[in-house]
Formats: C-alpha cells, structure tokens, sequence
C-alpha cells in the first residue's frame, strides 16, 4: 500500500534529540503533511513544539493517535518500538523504527535509501529499520566503492561524539568542558579531555554492541554474509557528528583517483579531500549537514597494488545518521506514488 501524497504523520518520542531534527527535517525539505501528530512520555506532554510556523502541542502517548494515520516514525527506545511498532501497522499505517528493536528481524528490511531503498521488499515494507547511525554513516561512503569493484573486508574504527548517548551525554560533556575550565573537574566518567571505548555492554568475544552492530548490519544490507569486517567503536569528546576510519581491501584494483571520481559522482556523498589545505571531514564540518563527507583518501601501500584503499568520513549522527535516513525512506515512498 503507497503512502498518499500529504499523508497523516505521527513522531513518537518528538521530544527527544532525533525527533526533534526529525521535525526540523519535515520543515526544511517541505515535506507534503496533511497533519503531524506529536506523542512523548507524559512528562513532556503539553510541550509546545513549531513546525512551518505553527504551534503544535505534544501528546502522552496513546496508540489511539495511530487511528488515520499514513506514516509513524518511531524516535523512542527498541523497548517502545518492539511494545507499540506492530499496534501501528495494524492501523494501516507506514512505521520507520529508529531504534534497534527490528535491525536484525529477517522480515523487517533494514534501509538505507542510497543502497537498498527501491527494492521490491522495501516498497511492499509496512515496518521498516533504520540501521544504527555508525553503520549509515559508514556504508553511505562505501558503497559506491563496492559496487564499482567489490570490498572484501572493511576495518573502521569509529570516533562517536556525544550526541549518539543523548541528550544527558551532550550535557555532561559540556558540564565537564565549563567545569575544567573553571578549575573543576565535572561529575561522572571524565569525558571531556578524553576517550573512552563506545558505552555498551560488552559481550564474551570482546566486541561491544556497537561494534556487533556495524557488523551484523552492514552484511544484511549489504546482503553479503561472506564479507570480512572488524570495528572498533569509541566515544570522543565531540557533541555532535560521528567520524570514522576505514580501511578497505577490494577484489579488484582501484587507484585513489578513480575512487575519489567514484566518490564525487555517489548520492549522499561530499568529498572533501583538500592535501594542500590539509582540509579533510571534520565533525564541526559534517554538523548540521546532510551528506556523509569523505576524504584522506588514499591507497593503502601495504596491501597488493590498487587492492588496498583508505578513507576518513564524518557524518551528523542525528541527521543522516537517525533521522534524515527515516524520512528519506518515507519520501522515497512518496515518490515512488508519483512514479
């Protein structure tokens, strides 16, 4: 079933940070509305939030909200998601999860909409997957890349600012920044002025969640269960835009010029690639922005000549990274209505 062209939109979690960048993204690409609904926990209800110049008041949740509705977009926790996604469905409705409750769920197609948005599975989707933000962000660079001339293993290792924790790791950063210097030294785990392995629960292989993710996805997107990674995944004192090196190993030679050809040509994808300047992405540059920004890159002399390529990306962790992915998923959907 198609989306309508100005369809019945629902948020839930509107207040939190990837719902609110969600709002502001509806605003600034125009999205075609016939009407928002705005559901948060109870605490926040009655927040008034503006949208195209008009004030709209924030509701506890209560799936009575999904009644009529075309499109919801869950920016809550996989807990919610897994409790209230299928209530949505149910009600005729188009659901974009933005958590990880359905990422590894066979029957719910897990898309980035320059990979693998128009496949025949996506368009008859009624509950959609947004991939974690690490593995966006990563992929969008990439597959260009791969599809020119094949990766067999890919190794990144992530630099993730505080914005991928939320709103009480952004503040603490910035509480613990004021603090140093002031002569303090902050509350919690020292963050600013450091790094620290990414926060989440590690298992008996030594690999935590976000690492376990940026593999599991990238193969089921990729469709490729065959393809090598490695990820090491750690928590820099940045508060928004994640950065990440990649290391690829291809099948078949790619020079650093072709690749860079391939790159600047590719959706999604800002080259910024500047030796002279030394002018390459940076999470200050890649905030607020839409496209992944690529560059540093070069051939990586200790593999096989032209088999060994080298990249450095930043990308907005709450925009292309969460946020701007789910709604180019559902516009994608619209257009494909408009044929």
């Amino acid at each position: 079933m198609p989306l309508p062209e100005r369809p019945v939109v629902v948020i839930v979690g509107a207040t939190g940070l990837v719902g609110r960048e969600l709002l502001a993204l509806l605003e600034e690409r125009r999205f075609p509305l016939a009407e928002v609904r705005l559901l948060a926990s109870a605490a926040s209800a009655g927040t008034m939030v503006d949208l195209d110049g008009t004030a709209h008041a924030v509701e506890a949740f209560d799936r009575s909200a999904f009644d009529g509705a075309d499109l919801v977009f869950f920016c809550s926790s996989g807990d919610h998601a897994r409790e209230h996604a299928h209530a949505a469905v149910e009600a005729g409705a188009l659901v974009i999860d933005n958590s990880s409750a359905y990422r590894m769920d066979q029957t719910v197609p897990l898309v980035v909409p320059e990979i693998n948005g128009d496949t025949p599975e996506v368009e008859r989707a009624r509950l959609i997957a947004n991939p974690n933000c690490s593995t966006i962000i990563a992929l969008v660079a990439v597959n260009p890349i791969r599809l020119a001339v094949g990766v067999e293993r890919m190794v990144v290792s992530t630099y993730q600012a505080a914005s991928g924790g939320g709103r009480a790791m952004m503040q603490m950063l910035t509480d613990q920044a004021h603090a140093h210097a002031t002569g303090g030294s902050g509350e919690g785990r020292p963050y600013a002025f450091n790094l620290f392995s990414h926060d989440s629960p590690i298992g008996i292989d030594g690999q935590n969640e976000e690492e376990r993710k940026l593999v599991r996805e990238t193969r089921r997107i990729w469709n490729d269960s065959e393809i090598r990674i490695a990820a090491t995944c750690v928590r820099v004192p940045v508060l928004r835009a994640h950065c990440e090196s990649i290391n690829l190993t291809l099948r078949d030679p790619l020079n650093e010029d072709d690749a860079r050809r391939l790159l600047q040509s590719a959706p999604g994808v800002t080259v910024l690639d500047d030796r002279a300047a030394n002018r390459f992405p940076e999470p200050v540059t890649a905030s607020g922005g839409d496209d992944v920004l690529v560059g540093r890159i070069r051939q990586d002399t200790s593999q096989p000549p032209g088999r060994g390529l080298s990249l450095f990306v930043a990308g907005d962790q709450l925009r292309k990274g969460a946020a701007l992915n789910a709604l180019q998923i559902a516009e994608q959907r619209i257009a494909a209505l408009r044929g």
